[in-house]
């Protein structure tokens, strides 16, 4: 399309903007916001993070005088400083959207991909699988036989 090659930052770039325009970005998010509160990470996180509160809760007695805004900015630093927000939402990942990866988002980005690179000469054809989304690209695979255009596909997943 625009003469970059694959792996470029602004091609890269312009591809996942077309990603966004095209709103595969809000639909995927509505199939993982779908299932999230199903999880079982979810629901750990969610019970973890209430007793949490509950318990520094625990330490305060309510008065007419207590400053509502205050407390609740000094949990809410907290439980960030605590990182199991940050543990919980890496295990809420892999169980809502690590899945959908490779049947789900995949096929439909290397769609869109193939559109936006090849505008007018998409087809039907099924695609070809891909390598993991969380193999790291490197020159030394392009050497080896690996197809450039799997990694570029690869390396814009990634960036999603």
């Amino acid at each position: 399309m625009s003469g970059l090659p694959p792996g470029d930052p602004q091609l890269v770039s312009m591809i996942v903007n077309h990603l966004k325009t095209q709103g595969l970005f809000d639909q995927f998010r509505r199939e993982c916001l779908a299932d999230v509160d199903t999880k079982p990470a979810y629901l750990n996180l969610k019970q973890r993070v209430d007793n949490f509160v509950s318990n520094h809760l625990s330490n305060h007695t309510w008065s007419p005088h207590l400053n509502k805004n205050q407390l609740r900015n000094n949990i809410r630093q907290l439980v960030l400083q605590s990182g199991m927000l940050e543990q919980g939402v890496d295990r809420i990942v892999a169980q809502v959207v690590d899945p959908k990866i490779n049947h789900i988002f995949r096929p439909q980005v290397e769609r869109v991909v193939r559109e936006f690179l090849s505008p007018g000469s998409f087809s039907d054809e099924p695609t070809t699988p891909l390598p993991p989304a969380d193999l790291k690209v490197d020159t030394g695979m392009l050497e080896q036989g690996m197809n450039p255009s799997h990694t570029f596909l690869s390396r814009i997943i990634r960036t999603i």
